[in-house]
């Protein structure tokens, strides 16, 4: 198995940082390009869902949230829609000066390829990220 970890420095606090990633329409306003249209619907509990959307075919990642403890961790499975590898996705959101800083770690990839292959993604996402 293979593990992506990336890490963020932001200029905005924690609580602002979670609610970019746990409240839909925060989430829809930064994480994919706007014009690919996403929705998003997100029950941050855990074993609550959560689905995003953008248009075009194999534009929907969805998964269950595993630990939700705000403002400092979120865990939550990863599978895109219509394949059949899940992976496990895991923020840690700590302080830093006024800022956050954000940890990502994605993993239970079944090879470095497929990896890779998220490096990009995470890292466009992460730079769009308000704060």
């Amino acid at each position: 198995m293979s593990t992506l970890r990336l890490t963020r420095v932001l200029g905005a606090p924690p609580d602002r940082v979670w609610h970019a990633f746990t409240d839909p329409a925060a989430l829809a306003a930064w994480f994919w390009p706007q014009r690919l249209a996403m929705t998003a619907d997100t029950d941050p509990r855990v074993d609550g869902r959560y689905r995003l959307a953008g248009q075009g075919p194999g534009m929907a990642v969805e998964g269950t949230y595993t630990v939700v403890e705000p403002p400092s961790r979120l865990a939550f499975t990863w599978r895109w829609h219509g394949e059949p590898e899940q992976t496990l996705v895991t923020l840690r959101f700590a302080p830093a000066g006024t800022g956050t800083e954000l940890t990502l770690i994605h993993e239970g990839f079944a090879d470095d390829a497929a990896r890779d292959n998220h490096v990009k993604g995470w890292s466009d996402c992460l730079d769009r990220l308000p704060g």
